[in-house]
């Protein structure tokens, strides 16, 4: 066993698959104070990590244990499944004790995953004002900034000093645990500006504080899109802003650690639509193995119609591949790089439609510019693919007409690549969730008609 305060972490600041055995082997030995000796250090990060990678009876055990001393930021870092098991394991009671311990974003955050009776059962045993206050929060769209946003900031009046300021974050103990941003509203509450804390600590409490604050800060509106607020921070460079309601009070902030998240999420959401995965599977780790697969099966039985209609292009020329049984050997090479060269393009548009770099300005451009890389790699690959076929072979036409297709697809790839998500985005679809199928059905469409129509038209 490693000793006691030992550290948990491999040189790659992850856990050390020894420590996660050695806390096992003491919850199956059932000695609790154990267990709670070796984890007593962990950071709430860390102790979520080590949740997860416990089976379900050790992590039910470890919960137990450490009963007494759970660490409620642990609960917005697990994932969805394993959140929902630590909450039977602590029951509703202390469940809802540990949420009232979170920061109001984090709070919201984790209430808004539960499902209506659980989240119920878990805000009927809260503090009303607590209660008040994530449901509130949850009244907002969950995509918006009204659910992003944290309650808990610093706000002063515009006439106030760095002295009353500073006098006033010395006294009061309503202020966040942390935070590193003062806001300076008006009378009617409306922010005005920001000052970062560095220029209250290095001003002198005379000066007025309206005289430090830097007024080029964009105020948040409250039904903003979480993406929308992940753009205007990566934009603006900032570390927090200011959230006001339809009359332009201020109301919360968002603070740069909620973005960090809000794009990591969005972007391995993003990753799983790519794939076909439900953007609601990112915790399908942890899922019940017909619970995942039947959440796999629409997009897959999606994918079974488009290879029925790339099936059904091959059926046309039927008799051509009787003739030529070469054609069938050489017919998914033309549909597959057409598909990887169209993926290629795809990921690099979708990429550049979330991050705004493509937009109405610049997309006629980058179409041509695909185009072009379509025709270029095209006749490169052409002549590649029509030289092997030609030694395989020994046929000069097959090679023309292999060659002529892979030219064909490769254009047609690069076309779709841009197109399709650009359609997409237009029609207010999310481009990542669709645009692969659409995309190989195309490929292989054009792929199979090109090749087998060429081979019928050229050679039979």
């Amino acid at each position: 066993m490693l000793p006691v305060g030992e550290d948990a972490l491999d040189e790659g600041f992850e856990l050390d698959p020894a420590f996660v055995e050695d806390v096992a082997a003491a919850l199956r030995a059932d000695d609790k104070p154990w267990a709670r000796s070796l984890v007593s250090d962990l950071h709430y990060a860390d102790m979520a990590d080590l949740l997860e990678r416990l089976d379900r009876e050790d992590r039910r055990l470890l919960v137990e244990a450490i009963r007494d001393d759970f660490n409620a930021d642990v609960l917005p870092e697990l994932a969805a499944d394993v959140r929902d098991e630590v909450m039977d394991a602590l029951g509703f009671e202390d469940f809802a004790t540990a949420l009232t311990e979170l920061d109001s974003d984090d709070a919201v955050y984790v209430a808004g995953k539960l499902d209506a009776a659980e989240r119920d059962q878990v805000l009927a045993r809260m503090p009303q004002a607590t209660r008040a206050l994530i449901e509130h929060g949850l009244s907002y769209a969950e995509s918006s900034a009204g659910r992003l946003m944290q309650r808990e900031l610093v706000a002063v009046p515009n006439y106030w000093t760095v002295g009353e300021t500073i006098d006033y974050l010395r006294s009061t103990r309503t202020t966040p645990d942390k935070f590193h941003a003062i806001f300076v509203v008006d009378p009617r509450h409306r922010p005005q500006g920001v000052v970062e804390l560095h220029r209250v600590l290095t001003s002198k409490r005379p000066v007025k504080m309206a005289d430090i604050v830097d007024p080029e800060i964009d105020v948040i509106p409250v039904d903003m899109d979480r993406e929308e607020v992940a753009f205007l921070f990566r934009q603006r460079n900032f570390s927090a802003a200011p959230v006001a309601d339809k009359s332009g009070r201020l109301i919360g902030q968002i603070t740069i650690d909620d973005v960090v998240d809000v794009i990591d999420e969005e972007a391995g959401q993003d990753i799983l639509k790519f794939a076909g995965v439900r953007a609601t599977d990112e915790s399908s780790l942890y899922r019940s193995i017909m619970s995942t697969a039947q959440s796999r099966f629409l997009w897959l039985f999606i994918n079974l119609g488009t290879a029925f209609l790339a099936s059904s292009v091959i059926g046309i020329f039927e008799s051509s591949i009787e003739k030529l049984s070469a054609l069938a050997v050489l017919m998914p090479i033309c549909a597959s790089m057409g598909g990887n060269a169209g993926t290629q393009t795809l990921a690099t548009v979708v990429r550049a439609l979330a991050t705004r770099d493509l937009n109405a300005s610049n997309a006629l451009r980058i179409a041509w510019k695909e185009i072009f890389v379509g025709l270029i790699n095209g006749f490169l690959f052409a002549a590649i693919t029509g030289a092997i076929a030609y030694l395989w072979f020994k046929d000069p036409l097959l090679a023309i007409v292999i060659a002529s297709a892979m030219i064909i697809n490769l254009i047609a790839a690069g076309f779709a690549g841009i197109a399709i998500p650009l359609v997409l985005d237009r029609w207010g679809a999310d481009p990542a969730d669709s645009a692969v199928v659409f995309l190989t059905t195309v490929t292989d469409v054009v792929g199979f008609f090109s090749f087998l129509g060429l081979a019928t038209w050229i050679m039979l």
